[in-house]
């Protein structure tokens, strides 16, 4: 049941075709875990408080640096040292007053506490950006039967896709082995991640209230360089 403050914040969702009262109580009664508050977490973060979820999980272990300020939109100068994960949930907290977070400053890495955070959630979004992290995503996703929502960035290009939702394929289905490590930093257009983040905000939102059509089985990507936008069926 929405309070009437909430009927007015989310009134914008509500004036749509086909998305009613009961879509939004939807929203606030989900529960999503976001791995990582950095260039994609930081929009995935912010409009999943602005749709109105209900319950947000943060697992965050880094601090704020200088070079994280092109992309990581939820951070400033002044930030620079602090707990991204602190200074996330702070935020979101202040976006939707009627979110529950639960910030962990922790590594994603250890399969029993990722079981033991991730049982507590509907669904998962990874915005990290290493290959070991999503892995673990995955095998968490598919032990629990929960969707994992996997967004990817790299210079100008970016990808979504949605896993292990009602029997579709899962990530190591698609990553046989493990890529070559590269020896540098990878380099990103500072909006790219705020573009890739926004829809995989969007996915969770469709799956959690049941409209439109899920990336499922289906690699949405995205070349800013080129303007090219494509989805590919896997």
């Amino acid at each position: 049941m929405l309070t009437k403050p909430e009927l007015e914040q989310f009134d914008r969702h509500l004036i749509m075709e086909g998305f009613t009262e009961e879509h939004q109580s939807k929203l606030k009664e989900a529960k999503v875990l976001v791995i990582g508050a950095g260039g994609l977490g930081s929009p995935v973060l912010l409009y999943l408080a602005a749709a109105g979820i209900g319950s947000i999980g943060i697992v965050e272990f880094d601090t704020v640096s200088l070079s994280n300020l092109n992309r990581q939109v939820l951070y400033t100068h002044s930030d620079v040292g602090k707990s991204k994960a602190k200074l996330a949930g702070k935020i979101v907290r202040n976006v939707n007053p009627y979110c529950e977070i639960n910030v962990l400053e922790e590594k994603w890495e250890d399969k029993e506490r990722a079981l033991n955070i991730a049982k507590n959630y509907e669904i998962i979004v990874d915005c990290t950006d290493n290959y070991s992290s999503r892995l673990l995503t995955d095998l968490i996703s598919r032990e629990l039967c929960i969707p994992f929502v996997y967004g990817a960035i790299y210079n100008y290009e970016g990808q979504v896709s949605v896993f292990n939702y009602k029997g579709c394929r899962g990530y190591r289905d698609f990553i046989k082995e493990e890529p070559e490590k590269r020896q540098k930093q990878v380099g990103v257009l500072g909006p790219l991640p705020g573009i890739i983040g926004s829809i995989q905000a969007v996915e969770v939102i469709k799956i959690v209230s049941g409209t439109g059509e899920v990336l499922a089985d289906k690699m949405l990507i995205c070349s800013v360089k080129y303007n090219r936008y494509q989805v590919l069926e896997l």
